[in-house]
């Protein structure tokens, strides 16, 4: 297939349009939400994580909590087994990681002993023990057992009381909660509960109270060398799957087809015919191989002009060959364009440029939900001597002017009239495999 292409039919159902499918993402979006994640201090999006107790969501006669929101105490006589004193974290448990964790300290074992810790869903009945209910897993003190919904009891480890240190946590690789005692693994169940979970703790008869650790201050037990060991046993995994040789060509020929790379594939193709044999990768959803290949000399050239910092000429070819993705001027296409020719202009040093040019093109995106946020990173440049070392110093590498070549490749390709799946066209056949296979490690 000739990878010199003319101007298509427009595709704007698939330009414009966001997916009936709740679980896919408008494509012009998908890349907004990659420029927005690269202003994080580390550079990608962090997750909240439980830093203290919810008052708001707890059996409230039942216990008094410290005015840290860090430590519960039981003051009365229970009366019957819904008297329980149960209270969850302010903030469910994050999941974009291996491992999640937290601990207790027993200050005091009470009368009976009655402690639990583990975790529960949002909806769990806020006058029973973690583990007696459904959706809820728990480690209690006075038994040693494990409660994983049931409400009976399983033999699980030894008890724990005053001046002991109990952890709880969730192993996303393995799917298992596990427990800990003192600085050392009492076990773990398999993690059988979806949706969102919250650190939970109870206690249950008088006087008993503990302290709870988010990570405030250092754990008793050695969680990054637990990490540790299971990013390694994960790894042992990995390397252990084998792929034919021709599948992994297969799928790297994609990804460079897929972002237009043509000189490297061309360079990969030679290299590669006297040990590979040709192969065809497998249509997903109607995009084959002939249909990465579309408008790859168009692609090619700008990403190149792009990655050059020449925006000025891939807006003009784009609006040349591609006109209706420049037709709708408040599309994320446009808005990512338009904020890079600012953040070259700022590059350079010719700011009296960039302020002329934010009045005209930036101004139209301005308080747009969608932009807000990254417009007024933009327009920050300008207040530093030395924009590069400010926090939205970010717009100013070159992983920026990738996120717009990426978007612009992704565009292209909507606009050919056989794509069937919009989603097709945001990553390649490699990276959708990766990420198939995290999802399949963390789930």
């Amino acid at each position: 297939m000739s990878s010199t292409t003319t101007s298509p039919t427009t595709n704007s159902t698939a330009i414009n349009s966001n997916s009936k499918n709740g679980s896919n993402q408008d494509p012009g979006s998908y890349f907004i939400d990659v420029a927005r994640q690269y202003s994080s201090p580390i550079g990608g999006e962090t997750e909240p994580e439980p830093k203290e107790l919810n008052t708001l969501n707890s059996s409230g006669g039942f216990l008094v909590v410290s005015t840290d929101k860090l430590s519960v105490k039981y003051p009365s006589v229970n009366l019957h087994g819904h008297d329980v004193g149960v209270i969850q974290a302010d903030k469910p448990v994050p999941d974009k990681r291996l491992v999640y964790y937290f601990e207790i300290f027993v200050k005091n074992a009470g009368a009976k002993g009655q402690i639990a810790i583990g975790f529960t869903n949002q909806g769990f009945k806020m006058r029973r023990q973690p583990g007696w209910e459904t959706n809820s897993c728990g480690y209690h003190g006075d038994d040693g057992n494990l409660y994983n919904g049931l409400g009976k009891g399983e033999t699980f480890g030894p008890t724990f009381t005053t001046n002991d240190t109990v952890g709880a946590g969730i192993n996303y690789a393995s799917q298992e909660f596990f427990f800990t005692k003192n600085g050392a693994v009492v076990g773990g169940v398999y993690k059988d509960i979806k949706g969102p979970l919250f650190p939970t703790v109870a206690v249950h008869s008088q006087n008993e109270e503990i302290e709870v650790n988010f990570g405030q201050r250092e754990f008793a037990f050695d969680l990054k060398e637990y990490e540790r060991q299971e990013a390694m046993k994960q790894k042992s995994t990995v390397d252990k799957i084998s792929l034919p040789p021709n599948i992994s060509y297969g799928l790297v020929r994609s990804y460079l087809l897929h972002y237009g790379y043509e000189e490297t594939l061309n360079a990969f193709d030679v290299a590669s015919k006297s040990t590979i044999p040709p192969i065809c990768i497998a249509q997903e959803n109607g995009s084959g191989e002939q249909d990465i290949a579309y408008a790859l000399t168009h692609r090619r050239t700008l990403r190149q002009l792009i990655r050059n910092g020449e925006i000025d000429t891939a807006l003009s070819n784009l609006r040349d060959w591609y006109p209706q993705i420049m037709q709708d001027e408040k599309s994320a296409a446009c808005f990512l364009l338009h904020s890079q020719k600012f953040i070259e202009l700022v590059r350079v040093g010719a700011l009296g440029d960039a302020v002329t040019y934010g009045r005209i093109e930036l101004a139209k995106f301005f308080k747009l939900p969608p932009f807000d946020d990254l417009v007024r990173d933009c327009v920050a440049l300008l207040a530093y001597e030395q924009p590069q070392k400010c926090s939205a110093g970010y717009l100013l590498e070159d992983s920026q002017r990738e996120i717009v070549a990426d978007a612009v490749n992704a565009m292209i390709l909507l606009t050919d009239p056989n794509v069937k799946d919009s989603q097709s066209c945001l990553r390649s056949h490699l990276e959708r495999l990766l990420r198939q296979l995290t999802g399949f490690f963390k789930n």
